[in-house]
């Protein structure tokens, strides 16, 4: 009876070591940053050799649900469960006596395997056949099986969101060199003389955008003015928009012709974007010699011209580049500009901004901004002011540019 005794502790204390052998094992492989499949490994060799449990199958979620383990289970079976029933329908070890899902009637038990709230693995085990429920392994074992089910998953998802979480570091790196390279793209220093007077403001959705503007100085007395937009956010939109503006600047050093250099712009928009983006542009050429603007519209929002007082919208040019092979009709527009005359360029981000009301600032608020400002100083801030004001109420929707020019003499 003593011997009996003995060597059911003996028995009790072998099972003991090797379990926490097999535990320090997983723990160990999971340290060197084994693979998945190595990690599956063990937990089939001790369901199998170990604990001597002959049928089971281990579903686990990555995206979708998949089996990830499976020993002595036809695939026909497995072909008829309904994970998303299963994922419903039980949340904690449950004994399955009676089921109505279809294909787990070949199952006894399920173990869930939860993270955070969230379903990772499903595994189910089945009993060696003609096994009595009193002496089954798998019942026997219940709660060692659950908590190498446990490890095991648990760190897989753990190392998956830590490769994530690296990618998104990566991304994030990238993005924010994209940014300080595209910064590079705007002019340093905006003219402050006595003919000419720049100010701007850019705010992308995204770490990058699409919108663009520039100042390039043609003569000792005639200055390109403009701004863009092109269709789209994000990195795609940024990289076209670099494009153009490299395009534009070389093409300002051929001409300067408005309607010349509009169809010469429409054509490399075509060879970088394949007609699958446009570009919208608006471009002024300020002659401080003869005090005129003459300007070209290229489908983008109006400039904002106060001149003598009164308000002109700026709409006169043709269609959006990169769409047509030929622009249909491209007309530009001179103009006379009395002292102190003050021109908006702006993208529609600005004027798409909408109060608490879902009412947009569209071009009647932005004149109404421009008529309380007694100079472009105070008209800059009070448009950055109301962008933080229509911001606090909405997410960013789309990139926000505006371009300021006072015309002094």
């Amino acid at each position: 009876m003593k011997l009996d005794k003995t060597s059911r502790v003996k028995g009790r204390l072998e099972l003991s070591n090797s379990k926490l052998n097999t535990i320090l094992e997983i723990t160990n492989a999971i340290n060197e940053n084994s693979s998945k499949h190595a990690l599956f490994s063990i937990l089939k060799k001790v369901l199998v050799e170990d604990l001597n449990i002959g049928s089971f199958t281990l579903f686990t979620y990555n995206e979708k649900w998949r089996v990830s383990l499976n020993e002595s289970v036809e695939a026909s079976i497995l072909d008829k469960i309904d994970i998303q029933k299963v994922e419903k329908s039980f949340k904690e070890i449950e004994i399955l006596n009676s089921t109505t899902i279809s294909g787990l009637e070949c199952f006894d038990i399920v173990i869930p395997v939860y993270h955070n709230e969230k379903p990772l693995a499903y595994l189910l085990l089945a009993d060696l056949e003609d096994e009595k429920i009193e002496i089954s392994p798998i019942i026997k074992h219940l709660k060692f099986i659950q908590t190498l089910a446990n490890i095991i998953v648990v760190a897989l998802e753990n190392k998956r969101l830590t490769k994530e979480y690296i990618k998104q570091i990566a991304v994030k790196k990238e993005l924010e060199l994209a940014q300080n390279m595209q910064s590079l793209l705007f002019p340093r220093d905006l003219p402050n003389s006595k003919d000419l007077e720049v100010k701007a403001y850019y705010e992308p959705h995204n770490e990058v955008g699409g919108d663009y503007y520039d100042v390039v100085e043609l003569s000792d007395y005639r200055m390109a003015i403009t701004i863009a937009d092109v269709s789209g956010k994000g990195m795609p939109a940024a990289l076209l928009m670099a494009n153009f503006q490299a395009n534009l600047r070389a093409l300002l050093n051929i001409t300067s012709d408005l309607k010349e250099l509009v169809r010469l712009c429409n054509n490399k928009v075509i060879e970088s974007a394949n007609y699958e983006k446009f570009i919208t542009l608006f471009i002024c050429i300020f002659d401080s010699k003869n005090k005129t603007l003459e300007y070209l519209n290229a489908g983008h929002q109006p400039g904002i011209l106060k001149n003598n007082k009164k308000f002109k919208l700026l709409n006169q040019g043709c269609t959006v580049l990169g769409m047509f092979d030929e622009l249909p009709k491209v007309t530009s527009e001179i103009i006379q500009l009395g002292p102190h005359s003050t021109l908006l360029c702006f993208t529609d981000g600005l004027s798409e901004l909408e109060d608490a009301n879902s009412l947009q600032l569209e071009v009647e608020g932005l004149q109404d901004i421009m008529n309380s400002a007694k100079s472009i100083n105070e008209l800059q801030i009070s448009l950055e002011d109301k962008i933080e004001e229509l911001k606090e109420g909405s997410a960013l929707e789309d990139d926000i540019t505006f371009l300021l020019a006072e015309f002094l003499r």
